[in-house]
């Protein structure tokens, strides 16, 4: 009898650690998805004028003889802007790499060219104040050295790594395990012996384990100094030689604006604990620009969850009558998903272009989330189209309206519409900019659209909704599971 009650109370105990352990797991699960933001984060703008609004473009398609044809501006822009800067250049870039993946050539170097431009013009004006952040996956989270962000250290470029710790969990069920397990021991660049992600020397386990968090800093953003005032890049675009090739957006302007978003910037350096000081200690005659009411052209700045929140606005505002273009390359968002389907009853002119979600870099993508989704929009009316893609990506995120009433409005930068990117877990920036039709950077945007949804000037940049429909079920619900509990890549 003894030896039965000796079992009986092992069993209790331990039952009862499994327990106390399943309950921290759970409590972790919750805190760590909900826990207040950094401050500074979550970030809606006033609406603020803006000078010299442009919207730049790099696209990829198919001449008239099959082969892949690429324009390109963005980046180009990007160097221009840090090569008149004499004070200070701020670029908060997601993927700052030369991975390349098996993915098609050619590819630019955009990794070594931004980080030459950075280092020459730092020797030319060793008074600027050149800041990079960055997000650690570009060390694999620690598991590997990155010589470019090396060589920008040695030069005087203060380099800084996004704490993505202090952000919430998207992947909740699986971050709460890492920060009890995997978290504590850190990473290394040295002793690795499983296969990098992204190519490339060998990483550590504990670079997979972080890997598997889901989260970023997925912001691209550029702000630099130009004359008395700053100027300012919001883009879907990353200095990544594997993403060279990607179809992208992006909005350049000067104003205020600029310097509201050198504030969300500076935000992300002090949670992160790693600035020297405070980018906002720079000078900015911009301040005095005129009152929004005396400019027919303004921008406001969003930050994470209020993207979203600015998206269903243009949509649910949009009318019979007016024109709305989505050009995106993940749409996973319910919320954002009714928002188009009424937009569709109520008798607004759509088109959805969306990314097939085949390619990444030389592997091949099962099609999730955006099949599923433009299932669902096709169904409910809404005219859906594919980026005609080979290799590459397009990787665009864009919503324009176009009222009849003679306005438009355009929303872009790095947020795709999903859970993930627009409801507070990943660190994301666009743009908002309404203005008239005849406003530059409208129209620009008006012909970007029109040019991938007619495949104009003999080039192939989109195909029919039928090239890649899928109407599994079983997808259908498996996107939904995935986008709802964060367990995917999107």
């Amino acid at each position: 009898m003894g030896l039965v009650r000796v079992n009986v109370k092992r069993k209790f105990a331990y039952r009862s650690v499994a327990a106390l352990l399943l309950l921290v797991h759970a409590a972790g699960c919750c805190w760590h998805a909900v826990k207040p933001l950094p401050d500074g984060l979550s970030h809606r703008g006033a609406w603020l004028p803006c000078t010299d609004a442009r919207f730049l473009c790099d696209v990829t398609g198919l001449d008239a003889n099959g082969a892949r044809q690429s324009e390109q501006q963005i980046f180009d822009e990007l160097f221009a802007m840090i090569n008149r800067a004499e004070r200070i250049v701020v670029i908060d870039m997601f993927l700052f790499n030369a991975f390349l993946g098996a993915g098609p050539a050619p590819h630019r170097p955009l990794c070594d060219e931004l980080t030459q431009t950075l280092i020459l013009r730092k020797r030319t004006v060793p008074a600027l104040r050149a800041v990079v952040i960055t997000d650690p996956v570009n060390t694999v989270y620690g598991g590997m050295k990155a010589a470019h962000l090396e060589r920008l250290k040695s030069a005087g470029v203060e380099v800084v790594f996004t704490r993505l710790e202090r952000l919430r969990d998207s992947n909740a069920a699986w971050s709460s395990l890492w920060r009890l397990l995997g978290q504590p021991w850190g990473n290394s660049p040295c002793g690795g012996w499983v296969p990098n992600p992204f190519g490339g020397e060998p990483v550590t386990v504990r670079s997979w384990l972080a890997l598997l968090n889901f989260k970023a800093n997925h912001r691209k953003v550029a702000i630099a100094d130009d004359g008395p005032g700053l100027r300012a890049l919001i883009t879907s675009a990353n200095p990544h030689d594997g993403s060279s090739a990607h179809t992208n957006v992006a909005l350049v302007f000067s104003g205020p604006a600029a310097r509201e978003l050198l504030r969300t910037e500076d935000a992300v350096l002090t949670f992160s604990g790693r600035a020297s000081r405070s980018l906002l200690s720079i000078d900015d005659n911009d301040l005095q620009a005129p009152s929004p009411d005396a400019c027919r052209t303004r921008i406001q700045i969003l930050t994470e969850a209020p993207i979203a929140d600015a998206a269903i606005a243009m949509i649910d505002t949009s009318q019979a009558g007016d024109a709305l273009d989505l050009v995106m390359f993940y749409f996973a968002d319910r919320q954002l998903i009714r928002a188009l389907t009424r937009a569709a009853r109520r008798g607004v002119s759509l088109r959805v272009l969306l990314d097939p979600n085949k390619d990444a870099f030389g592997r091949t993508k099962n099609g999730m989330p955006n099949r599923q989704v433009a299932r669902e929009l096709v169904a409910a009316g809404v005219p859906v189209r594919w980026a005609a893609t080979h290799g590459e990506q397009m990787h665009a995120k864009l919503l324009l309206v176009r009222h009849a009433a003679g306005t438009g409005e355009m929303l872009l930068g790095s947020a795709n519409f999903t859970r993930r990117n627009v409801r507070d877990f990943n660190l994301e920036t666009n743009a908002r900019l309404t203005g008239l039709l005849d406003a530059p950077a409208i129209q620009e945007a008006a012909a970007f659209a029109d040019r991938l949804w007619t495949n104009a000037d003999n080039r192939v940049f989109s195909l029919d909704y039928d090239v890649f429909r899928d109407d599994s079920r079983r997808r259908a619900w498996l996107y939904r599971l995935q986008e709802a509990t964060g367990l995917c890549t999107w």
